[in-house]
């Protein structure tokens, strides 16, 4: 099995050289990811700028391809210029942090999965729900398992799998749930201050929960200890209103 490994948090993230040492057990693996940090960048692509281009080394062994690009660009980048020939699965994380909820649509590890999925390849996308101390174990382990299923089993056209992990220890992990995204949004707000020179800035703050977690729902499964895998889309028609707009006479 040919896999392509992507990521937001950067080519030199611990999650991603966690991810791609447990998938090399179980595939041929080959990371294209960002130079840097490019969290919450959602389904950007570049189209302005070129693109750059560098091998990433880490403990002095090769290690992939760094580039300039977001996470949706590594991953056209990399099927339609670096690989010979598409890869049988894309993967993108490990996330530093939770993609849950509404906050999927900012993500850019879940972009990552979702350009797979739009190139026709079986993708899913997997976070660890931690921002402190990360041990990314046994993510890495779920996802070289999840591969080797994904290796035998077929997703409908279109659709991925997200995948979020608690943070908890191996013997405290309940198993997986498979599960819907939940509706929690990220509830911001703003710090104003002012910078050594006198200018005005502001810098976003808040946190993600504010209500109870939706039954079977992507965040319940996490707060109760299991893995949670929702497969999800990216047509965002609303069907169910579609017939009612067309009776407005506009």
């Amino acid at each position: 099995m040919r896999i392509l490994v992507t990521n937001d948090d950067g080519i030199y993230a611990e999650g991603i050289y966690a991810l791609a040492g447990a998938l090399a057990r179980v595939g041929e693996v080959t990371v294209v990811a960002p130079d840097t940090q490019r969290s919450a960048v959602g389904h950007a692509i570049t189209l302005t700028d070129p693109l750059r281009v560098t091998e990433a080394r880490r403990n002095k062994k090769f290690f992939g391809y760094a580039t300039s690009g977001t996470p949706a660009d590594c991953v056209k980048l990399a099927i339609k210029s670096i690989m010979k020939g598409k890869p049988d699965l894309v993967v993108s994380g490990i996330n530093l942090g939770a993609n849950s909820g509404m906050n999927i649509l900012y993500s850019g590890t879940v972009s990552g999965a979702t350009e797979g999925a739009l190139l026709g390849i079986p993708s899913f996308a997997i976070s660890l729900d931690t921002f402190v101390r990360p041990d990314f174990s046994v993510a890495a382990d779920f996802a070289a398992k999840l591969a080797q299923a994904l290796n035998k089993k077929r997703l409908p056209k279109g659709t991925l799998l997200n995948v979020n992990v608690p943070a908890v220890p191996r013997t405290r992990l309940k198993g997986v749930k498979f599960t819907s995204q939940s509706h929690e949004l990220f509830r911001d707000w703003f710090q104003k201050r002012t910078d050594p020179h006198g200018q005005t800035y502001y810098w976003m703050t808040g946190k993600f929960r504010t209500s109870a977690a939706k039954p079977g729902s992507d965040v319940e499964a996490i707060d109760k200890g299991h893995i949670s895998v929702t497969p999800i889309q990216f047509d965002l028609t609303d069907y169910k209103f579609l017939s009612e707009l067309e009776t407005w006479d506009i």
